[in-house]
């Protein structure tokens, strides 16, 4: 295994005599650097016996030729030494790498998160359960009271000669795993716990799983197999005392501290059960000089005596808005994108949380904390290169990493897989009811008698009670709070009386979702039909057998009873139908409600529970409120990758279930979907059609859709992600009448998302957003795509300028469809307005052309025109609201009654010469319909020269008709000037307020 190496000494070492060889021995020794090894295995250097050492470097051993025998012994003990020390740093590097990693639903932030990133300390106070402990607003404890967690293990005047035993307990989502995590990084590290040289971390999960008896060694020696021989565990002396052993969950475990249950015993080489192990542990008993650290749920707090408790600590949260502010801006500020809208994000989140908000008291639980960071994530800075992600997804997750795996039982020492129940599945059964309730009911608070009343109301035995009891300490504060909002909505006499709400409002609306889709709400008839179903199925043939037989003695009239049982699975299977279709049924009569088609769409909903509502409030009642994700939660949840974690969760939805759901919801949506749906609620459609993640059903829901009007939606990168994912589930052919994103707030970066739903539009309408020149680039390139089916285009208010259509118009002449252009509105100025006249011959589809409200000139207009006038096809060009003089008017008009080439329709103004211009009617309502966002004074003095030319017109007319015709036609334009200055009256009081 090992080798001399080619030092210079060691010839000097051969000459020298045996005497000097022995003087020089412990030199060589600690300087084993001239020994090289040949493999990289750390164990072979135990291999290296003091004979081994003595033949190669010729040196006598012990006994011979005056070597001693302390030299020899100094040698093996150097030799353990410094195994022990390998062992050591092995098993820093091996914890430090286990302990690093992530849980799956981590990664969503980003590759760049760490523990030491993210971490921020929670809240710890020492003292016994029964002292009073902060809650999320109480500021009389503040960060100078958290205790560190190296100062739990400072010794005591009763613990002296022994180790400390230190127990952390919290309740779900205070995050002890994570201060667990963040301790044993620390110590890998040398940051933190410095007084122990040795730190044994076990999860009470895995060790309940163990069924052999075993040592304490070899218990350590097969989690961790460098430690397998560590002295410190001998029990020798007092090598434990510089050993920390920590044992996570300690609730998932069955101790038993009764000396009947449980035998003494202080030998760590002696096989116990795991149990038996941590006991005599706690006892002191087995390596009493070694420190304890356990970590427990609220109802296992009694299972550890107090005489084996030194400390007790609580974690408490993050009781303080500077906390919960630390914690959001170490994952939000990481992400990419715009540092002003992180900065901004930060700021509006930090801003509700110290207004003592319902979201404040959620986050009081680090573990809603992760959820609002997930879903903000999920908002803001979703992207089309990050692997598809679902709202439904986010709080399945959520629900996996604080119970996934988990079970309510009944607390006893000795518990039968019928005494366990999945906690999530519980946790459905009893607040999912009671949400399931607020939904139906439109209700979002709850008395402490309706929390008796669905939670736990009907338990009778006393295994149901001692669930109860774990569910309530553990769990049932995890999901309902105390409210903090204002109370207005209470009637007087019920000002005084306590209510609870849901931590997160969305909470309540999934477990309502998953209730339904789980089948709890199954009518009394499902039930009874279910559970005679399953008796007889059991039966199978010897029930078929035995009615054979009995028919021989039986009369007729009483074997036709037994018939129908043996009919009864039939039955049962059209009850089971019928509840399917129900359950869709509910879904999409949830997702057409009437009374929500003036709400704000889903997603803007979920932004607004989170950052707030800034500015004015209209007035509303606290307890009633819209439950519009409930239906998009039911549809996510039938998605498969959902349903695989719900597994883990012990709630399994049936691949047949989801199927005769989704054939009875598609027959529906595509009934509803039929109908002209207001802009929110298209986009609630279509985030439920992504929620659902089932392509087949959403190119068949679109099919029945002509136009997806999305007027006034804010579109957000999470918005547009979700139209492009909706509309690439159709086939390439697939096209939209109208896609209508007007006012929607679109910036450039916002256009690479829609990219794909753009090639699935024939008109595409993106008027009044926030487009500069830059945009024009990604807009050309999509009309010069040899597949574009895009016919019109309007891009009135957007700021392009006369470089942005510059780059436009290279377009034209690869592009085909296109035969409606709007640029009104767009900055368009005298010489791109020539570019245009140019290169209008190079496009011979184009039939209207709108180039109204820009700063085109009159000598520029009539070019233009005249350009028009020689294309094939144009018929129509807008010209209104320019930099027109009468004399440029005059020049247009004389240019459409004489001159060669087409007529062209040419909308300048309401007059033609001393006559009312056919086409005044459009004219006057396209400017009444944009005045308000246009600039006002502009539009204000252009219609002022309207009506000088109408009275000078209505002067030149001989006829009563006509003059009464021009009087028609003024009296439209001053009411387009009253309400234009009634809107510039109500914006300048508004600013003044």
């Amino acid at each position: 295994m090992w080798r001399c190496g080619r030092h210079p000494g060691t010839r000097i070492w051969r000459s020298r005599s045996q005497e000097a060889n022995r003087k020089l021995l412990p030199l060589y020794v600690q300087n084993l650097g001239y020994l090289k090894p040949v493999s990289n295995d750390m164990h072979s250097f135990r291999k290296l016996s003091v004979s081994t050492f003595s033949r190669w470097f010729k040196v006598p051993i012990f006994g011979l030729s005056g070597v001693h025998t302390s030299d020899a012994c100094d040698l093996r003990t150097f030799c353990k030494r410094e195994c022990h020390t390998d062992a050591l740093d092995i098993h820093k590097q091996k914890l430090k790498l286990w302990f690093s990693h992530l849980p799956q639903e981590e990664k969503q932030f980003g590759g760049c998160f760490s523990p030491e990133t993210m971490h921020i300390e929670p809240l710890i106070l020492e003292g016994h359960p029964a002292e009073d402990k902060p809650g999320p607003f109480d500021i009389k404890h503040d960060k100078g009271a958290s205790i560190a967690i190296e100062e739990l293990f400072q010794p005591t005047l009763d613990t002296r000669d022994q180790g400390v035993n230190v127990l952390l307990y919290g309740a779900v989502g205070t995050g002890k795993s994570t201060v667990v995590r963040k301790m044993v990084l620390d110590w890998c590290i040398g940051s933190t716990l410095s007084q122990f040289q040795l730190v044994v971390p076990f999860s009470c999960e895995d060790l309940s799983q163990v069924s052999r008896p075993l040592s304490l060694r070899d218990l350590v020696g097969k989690k961790y197999v460098h430690l397998r021989k560590t002295p410190m565990l001998s029990g020798e002396l007092d090598q434990a005392r510089n050993v920390l052993f920590i044992f996570n969950g300690m609730e998932k475990m069955k101790l038993d501290f009764r000396m009947s249950s449980t035998e003494l015993c202080s030998d760590p080489n002696e096989a116990l059960p795991p149990g038996a192990i941590v006991v005599n542990l706690l006892r002191k008993y087995l390596l009493p000089e070694a420190s304890i650290l356990v970590t427990t749920r609220l109802s296992a707090l009694e299972r550890v005596p107090q005489k084996y408790v030194t400390r007790y600590a609580q974690i408490c949260g993050f009781n303080d808005p500077a906390r919960q502010r630390a914690y959001f801006t170490s994952r939000l500020l990481q992400q990419t994108g715009e540092p002003t809208h992180k900065d901004e994000l930060i700021e509006l989140l930090y801003l509700n949380l110290r207004q003592k908000s319902q979201l404040a008291a959620a986050c009081y639980l680090p573990s809603y904390c992760w959820l609002t960071c997930a879903t903000l994530h999920f908002l803001h800075f979703t992207d089309d290169k990050a692997p598809i992600r679902t709202l439904t997804g986010i709080y399945t997750s959520f629900l996996r990493l604080n119970f996934g795996g988990e079970v309510l039982e009944t607390g006893g020492v000795v518990s039968s897989q019928d005494q366990q129940t999945s906690l999530m599945r519980y946790v459905v059964q009893t607040v999912g009811k009671l949400a399931f309730d607020g939904v139906t009911k439109k209700r979002a608070s709850f008395s402490e008698d309706e929390l008796e009343q669905w939670i736990g109301g009907k338990t009778k035995t006393d295994e149901e009670l001692q669930k109860l009891a774990m569910f309530r300490t553990d769990v049932l504060d995890f999901f309902l709070v105390p409210c903090v909002e204002s109370k207005r909505s209470y009637d007087t006499a019920e000002i005084d009386e306590k209510h609870y709400v849901f931590a997160v409002p969305a909470m309540q609306e999934y477990l309502a979702a998953l209730y339904v889709v789980l089948g709890e709400n199954k009518t009394a008839l499902e039930k009874l039909t279910k559970q005679v179903s399953a008796t007889i199925g059991e039966a199978g043939d010897d029930v078929t057998t035995l009615f054979s037989i009995l028919s021989k003695f039986i009369p007729f009239k009483v074997f036709a009873v037994f018939n129908l049982l043996k009919l009864f699975p039939s039955i049962l299977e059209r009850i089971t139908l019928h509840s399917k279709g129900h359950i869709a049924r509910t879904m999409a009569a949830e997702m057409f409600r009437s009374e929500d088609s003036f709400n704000e769409d889903v997603l803007d909903q979920v932004e607004q529970s989170l950052l707030g509502v800034h500015g004015p409030q209209p007035e509303k009642h606290l307890d009633v409120r819209a439950f519009e994700l409930y239906p998009i939660f039911m549809g996510g949840l039938l998605h498969y990758g959902n349903r695989r974690l719900l597994e883990q969760l012990g709630c399994s939805i049936k691949s047949e279930t989801v199927a005769q759901i989704t054939r009875t919801l598609k027959k529906q949506l595509l009934r509803g979907s039929s109908k002209k749906l207001p802009p929110e609620e298209m986009m609630d459609l279509l985030t439920l059609l992504y929620e659902f993640q089932n392509p087949r059903m959403t190119a068949e829901v679109l099919q029945s859709i002509r136009a997806i009007d999305l007027t006034t939606v804010r579109m957000t990168p999470l918005k547009c992600f979700v139209l492009s994912s909706v509309l690439s589930c159709c086939s390439p052919g697939f096209l939209l009448d109208d896609l209508i994103l007007s006012s929607c707030h679109l910036t450039q970066d916002l256009l690479h998302l829609l990219w794909p739903a753009f090639r699935h539009a024939s008109s595409l309408n993106l008027q009044f957003n926030r487009l500069g020149p830059e945009s024009c680039a990604l807009l050309r390139d999509l009309l010069v795509e040899p597949n574009c089916t895009i016919r019109s285009l309007q891009l009135c208010d957007n700021n392009l300028l006369d470089s942005g259509v510059s780059t436009l118009l290279d377009s034209l002449p690869e592009n085909q469809s296109l035969q409606h252009l709007s640029l009104m509105h767009t900055g368009l100025g005298d010489a791109a307005a020539l570019e245009l006249a140019e290169r209008l011959g190079t496009h011979t589809g184009l039939l209207e052309l709108n180039v109204a409200y820009n700063n085109i000139g009159d000598s520029t207009a009539v070019t233009l025109v005249d350009a028009c006038r020689e294309h094939p096809t144009i018929n129509t060009v807008h010209l209104y609201l320019n930099q027109l003089t009468d004399v440029g008017k005059q020049s247009l008009y004389n240019l459409q009654k004489g001159g060669s080439g087409r007529h062209v329709r040419v909308l300048a103004s309401v007059m033609e010469g001393s006559d009312i211009s056919e086409d005044w009617h459009p004219i006057l309502s396209i400017i009444g319909k944009n005045s308000i966002s246009w600039e006002r004074e502009r539009v204000r003095e252009q219609l002022l020269v309207f009506l000088r030319d109408l009275e000078w017109g209505r002067q030149q007319q001989q006829s009563f008709w006509k003059r009464l015709h021009f009087r028609r036609v003024e009296n439209g334009v001053k009411q387009t000037l009253l309400m234009l200055e009634k809107a510039s009256s109500i914006g300048s009081g508004t600013s003044n307020g």
